[in-house]
């Protein structure tokens, strides 16, 4: 298995970079659209950012317009659209494919964690350790604030 931290990805400005610039903190990465249902589950993601920020923790958003073309925007276009419309600050990547042919190394690594396969949906939550190890995966429709979230996040704060 490649590390985690050796996969290179672009965050919405076009910045090159790898997911070792999160490396020592707890990340949750989410694919995310601003035309799903499920939108409003940013709202929950940037509190949790900000509630947990200070203690190591990260939300890296990935956008992706897999699902019924739920995130057609160019980049520039979705981030603004996450911070104008919900007051968005953690980090948002480039719109990337989760599955498929095209999909992204972090994706194919992600997936790999525990057998489940594809991702179902836009909003589907992994979270990834200090040490870049998968520690938990969370279906699009739990709730980012949820109990059963938080205590794994409490749980495994690097601070």
């Amino acid at each position: 298995m490649t590390s985690l931290h050796d996969i290179p990805v672009t965050l919405t400005d076009g910045t090159d970079t790898t997911m070792a610039d999160w490396a020592g903190h707890l990340v949750m990465v989410v694919n995310v659209a601003s035309r799903c249902g499920l939108t409003p589950q940013y709202e929950g993601l940037q509190r949790l950012f900000e509630d947990y920020q200070d203690r190591g923790f990260f939300v890296l958003g990935v956008p992706c317009n897999q699902f019924m073309g739920q995130e057609p925007g160019t980049d520039a276009q979705i981030c603004s659209f996450a911070q104008d419309e919900f007051g968005v600050t953690f980090p948002l990547l480039a719109k990337t494919d989760v599955n498929g042919e095209n999909e992204h190394p972090l994706y194919t690594e992600l997936k790999g964690f525990d057998g489940k396969g594809d991702i179902e949906w836009n909003f589907e939550k992994f979270l990834v350790n200090t040490n870049g190890e998968i520690i938990a995966r969370f279906g699009p429709r739990v709730d980012p604030e949820d109990d059963e979230i938080t205590s794994v996040i409490e749980a495994n704060l690097p601070v």
